[in-house]
């Protein structure tokens, strides 16, 4: 049987980060993938500044796109909200290259890959044993990083307390009328769909358009999907693949860590509740639970209480923060048009600071933003 010190289940963001880490530590690591690498990944791909800058290494060769502005389009306002920087507000990828790129480079530090590795059972003893597709592996330490539909948090004992919200993406491949129009800009558009919103991300040859709700009745994402890409103004859609999934866009309730278990990324439903973006605090939050293994190997409690209170820190308030807003944005139809209208621009700058690393929001300021946009009712 083989065994390892950390065992990661996942190379998406949240597993690439966790494995480098613990492995950079000194510890045998192994990734479990069910299947191999590279492979196509469901995802936006838009990478926010704050998540760029936590790499620890260069990543330029797998960028699709960047951009310095981001443009926020609402039905009730003629022209849409712009913040602009000097640097990347947004990145583009495509999840198959940049989820291998993070795996190798942990693969540096020592980090083993184990492609078609299905992860069937999970038995807790002396050491944690994993059932595989592919045999036994036995480890200290198990890392969840296989996202929203994973098995690995339920198989250690977890009950589903996170709230998800569905999705609809399209790869599309479009006249070259369209593309060079729309390629000039990454946006949002408000209520393209009810209490959600739509996307138009460009990559270096075609486009990631997707729509995505809060609603909680059923709605039909493809024909919400359809009247976009007609708001988009396309001429000719030339070929499209469409995935759906699922976001977890608010935390679990029952803690993210058990019997030497930690949970990280979607697996945790660390999905911003605001934007749905997920790549940033899987990237975050894996590399948090790396560093508390490989510094506290020893002491299993020593390692939960240094992940714990590292989530707190920052990620955990901060997407309490987002959630209100979020409440605000896509339940508060009319009072959230209202704020735009009058203060939608000075807004748009502090979110967008927000996003990119370059502005931590106080506990004070916070609940003072949150007064001001009328949420004194939730806190």
């Amino acid at each position: 049987m083989k065994n390892f010190d950390v065992v990661v289940v996942g190379s998406g963001p949240a597993g690439g980060m966790a494995a480098l880490e613990a492995a950079k530590g000194g510890l045998s690591v192994a990734i479990l993938e069910k299947e191999s690498l590279p492979r196509y990944k469901t995802c936006g791909g838009g990478l926010v500044f704050r998540g760029r800058e936590m790499l620890p290494f260069d990543f330029n060769h797998v960028i699709m796109s960047s951009y310095n502005d981001l443009y926020i389009y609402f039905d009730h306002m003629e022209l849409p909200l712009v913040a602009k920087r000097d640097y990347p507000i947004v990145t583009m990828i495509m999840r198959d290259s940049f989820d291998e790129l993070i795996v190798k480079e942990a693969g540096k530090f020592g980090a083993i890959l184990l492609e078609n590795h299905q992860l069937k059972g999970i038995e807790f003893q002396e050491s944690i044993q994993l059932i595989t597709s592919q045999g036994s592996i036995s480890c200290k330490y198990l890392i969840a990083a296989d996202g929203v539909m994973g098995p690995t948090a339920k198989l250690a004992g977890w009950k589903e307390t996170r709230k998800t919200i569905p999705a609809l993406e399209y790869e599309i491949e479009v006249d070259s009328e369209s593309f060079e129009r729309l390629s000039k800009e990454a946006r949002f558009d408000i209520d393209a769909i009810p209490k959600g919103y739509g996307w138009c991300f460009p990559k270096k040859n075609h486009l990631s358009v997707g729509v995505g709700t809060f609603e909680k009745r059923k709605v039909n994402l493809r024909e919400y999907y359809h009247e976009y890409v007609k708001k988009l103004g396309v001429k000719e859609v030339i070929s499209e693949q469409a995935h759906g999934f699922q976001v977890p866009v608010s935390p679990r309730t029952d803690g993210f860590v058990r019997q030497n278990v930690f949970l990280t990324g979607d697996a945790a439903g660390f999905a911003d509740p605001l934007t749905a973006e997920g790549i940033t605090n899987a990237l975050y939050s894996g590399s948090l639970a790396g560093k508390a293994i490989a510094q506290n190997f020893n002491s299993p409690t020593l390692a939960e209480q240094a992940y714990l209170e590292a989530l707190e820190e920052r990620l955990l308030p901060e997407l309490k923060f987002t959630g209100y807003l979020a409440k605000l944005f896509y339940h508060q139809k009319t009072l959230r048009n209202f704020l735009m209208k009058q203060n939608g621009q000075r807004y748009c700058e502090k979110i967008t600071d927000v996003y990119t690393g370059h502005l931590e929001l106080s506990k004070e300021v916070k609940a003072r933003i949150l007064k001001n946009l009328g949420f004194g009712i939730f806190n």
